[in-house]
């Protein structure tokens, strides 16, 4: 019997709380009662500012960055409102404002979905917001390139083109002081080709912090930049050798410092570069070890990384031997009409290289010294550049440069 009492009293409570949230539905969807709500952390928002900055003014600081209000509506509308709170600023105008300190009444500014007419604003906290207005400082920054990430391996950035090149950065005279650089940031992992394109602009301070919130305006909010990306590649020294003074490369030793230097270009110019020659060396002009030292020089196309401009070769000729031979076979051609020359060098003391039994073949008969008179244009005694053939095995050769003394007249 108790059992079914209490059983029946579970019942009722459980009607009962039905009822009441039937009632309560009712309530609220039907007759819709007058409510109350408090939004706190209201944002305040600035209008008009443009109208100050025309007239060398700016807002400094605003007395409160956020306000509460207590509104009071239809259930329902409450309900909307509290729903797209996101959306709830106070909007304050400061185009009316003197330099100095304002005190400004601000009007809430609902979201577009809500039935705002059936909303009243019954509490403000604060009641108004002080505004300090100051005249407008403006400072121009050079706007720096950033690069957060790296390039990809075997690439290299290149100088980046920025364009505008200059950013204005306006407002009260505390805010943009704390400006210390204006950058340009590109965050990019494995860059591996040209980038092209438009970047916001960051504020940073004398630490390189992210400046947040700063009450300040730009004249370009981005800019363009043009990063070139290009290969980076180390390409090996060569240089050709000629032979001559009875020396062929296999009668020498060379060593080419430095061996490579790093090369950066587009991909397609670099592809094929697989050495880069320094020219040639003539080894009729190599006695003993002589140490040459030769230009890099690049296509216009590539950069030289390495910064190194010139290389040296060194090149020693060993096994073979020297002698010398006593000529007198002294022709002068070419001679001028009109002029007279007579050589004032009688004998000329010639030296051949090769192996000891390939030289022992060579007599000073087989040596003729060649001067070419052409040139020639006043009378004189000149010291005149000459040519020596040697007529016999090619196994041996002439080595050094020669000269002789000639006599001109008319």
């Amino acid at each position: 019997m108790m059992e079914r009492l209490k059983e029946s009293k579970w019942v009722y409570v459980l009607i009962s709380v039905v009822l009441a949230l039937t009632f309560w539905l009712y309530v609220r969807t039907v007759q819709d009662p007058q409510d109350s709500s408090w939004i706190y952390n209201v944002p305040v928002q600035v209008t008009g500012s443009t109208v100050l900055t025309r007239q060398g003014l700016t807002v400094a600081e605003l007395s409160a960055e956020t306000v509460n209000l207590r509104v009071e509506g239809p259930t329902s509308t409450l309900d909307d409102l509290l729903k797209y709170r996101k959306e709830i600023y106070v909007s304050v105008d400061v185009s009316k404002c003197a330099e100095g300190e304002n005190r400004l009444a601000y009007v809430p500014v609902y979201p577009a979905n809500v039935n705002k007419d059936k909303l009243i604003t019954t509490e403000r906290n604060p009641d108004a917001i002080a505004v300090t207005v100051e005249k407008l400082y403006t400072k121009t920054f050079e706007v720096e390139f950033q690069l957060k990430g790296k390039v990809a391996k075997g690439y290299q950035a290149g100088t980046p083109a920025v364009n505008p090149e200059t950013v204005v950065v306006s407002g009260a005279v505390e805010q943009v002081s704390r400006v210390a650089k204006v950058a340009a940031i590109l965050e990019n992992e494995n860059l591996n080709e040209r980038f092209a394109g438009d970047l916001p602009l960051t504020l940073l301070d004398a630490s390189g912090e992210v400046l947040e919130d700063l009450e300040v305006t730009l004249d370009t909010e981005s800019v363009y930049v043009v990063l070139p990306v290009v290969v980076v590649k180390e390409i090996p020294l060569t240089v050709n050798f000629l032979a001559g003074g009875g020396a062929t490369e296999d009668d020498i030793r060379y060593k080419i410092e430095p061996k490579t230097i790093t090369v950066s270009g587009a991909e397609e110019d670099l592809r094929d570069l697989t050495e880069l020659s320094l020219g040639s060396v003539d080894l009729a002009k190599v006695v003993g070890t002589n140490s040459i030292t030769r230009p890099i020089d690049l296509d216009p196309r590539l950069e030289n990384v390495s910064g190194i401009t010139q290389a040296t070769v060194e090149v020693t000729v060993s096994g073979l031997s020297t002698r010398s031979f006593d000529v007198d076979n002294i022709v002068l051609s070419n001679t001028p009409e009109g002029y007279t020359v007579t050589s004032a060098t009688q004998v000329r003391t010639v030296v051949v290289r090769g192996r000891e039994e390939d030289l022992d073949a060579i007599d000073a008969s087989q040596l003729r010294i060649v001067a070419d008179m052409s040139e020639i244009s006043t009378v004189g005694t000149y010291s005149i550049p000459v040519k020596v053939y040697l007529d016999a095995s090619s196994k041996v050769g002439v080595i050094g440069e020669y000269s002789i003394v000639v006599n001109i007249s008319r």
